[in-house]
């Protein structure tokens, strides 16, 4: 026979072993760039936040979706110089500043290559997305960045 007090040791116990319902999934990231022309475009993206995500970015990738794209983000502002070893598709890169302003855009950057590629003045985001999708979409410098679900 068990006790009182047993049983409701017992009732803790299977209480705290019962699984936890799921954390609710987070929304997917995206970047929203906002044309001076007042266009609004945005791209789902894949957030490459540390050094190993960064140096991997989307080398071996043999096509991207039309609406996606990486965005690597920096500890700091500074001159950042991107290269294309291994990756397999031409890319547009954006380059953006702490304020969410377009510093600069390369565009259709040449695939499989150790050319550096930069725009000369100092970043904290880049979003890499298909070559051609900057000048298809009408992307400049002093356009606007905003970030959804990507600085948590």
């Amino acid at each position: 026979m068990i006790g009182a007090r047993a049983v409701v040791v017992l009732a803790a116990a299977l209480a705290c072993a019962s699984p936890k319902a799921p954390e609710p999934a987070r929304p997917a990231p995206r970047v929203i760039v906002e044309t001076a022309a007042g266009a609004s475009h945005a791209v789902r993206v894949e957030v490459a936040r540390d050094e190993a995500s960064r140096t991997r970015g989307l080398m071996e990738r043999s096509s991207l979706a039309a609406d996606a794209g990486m965005l690597f983000v920096f500890e700091e502002s500074e001159l950042h110089t991107f290269w294309m070893r291994n990756t397999l598709i031409p890319l547009d890169m954006i380059f953006v500043d702490d304020a969410g302003r377009v510093v600069g855009v390369v565009e259709r950057a040449e695939p499989l290559t150790l050319s550096p590629r930069d725009v000369g003045v100092p970043s904290r985001y880049v979003l890499e997305v298909n070559g051609g999708w900057a000048a298809a979409h009408g992307v400049k410098a002093g356009d606007r960045v905003r970030f959804e679900n990507v600085l948590y």
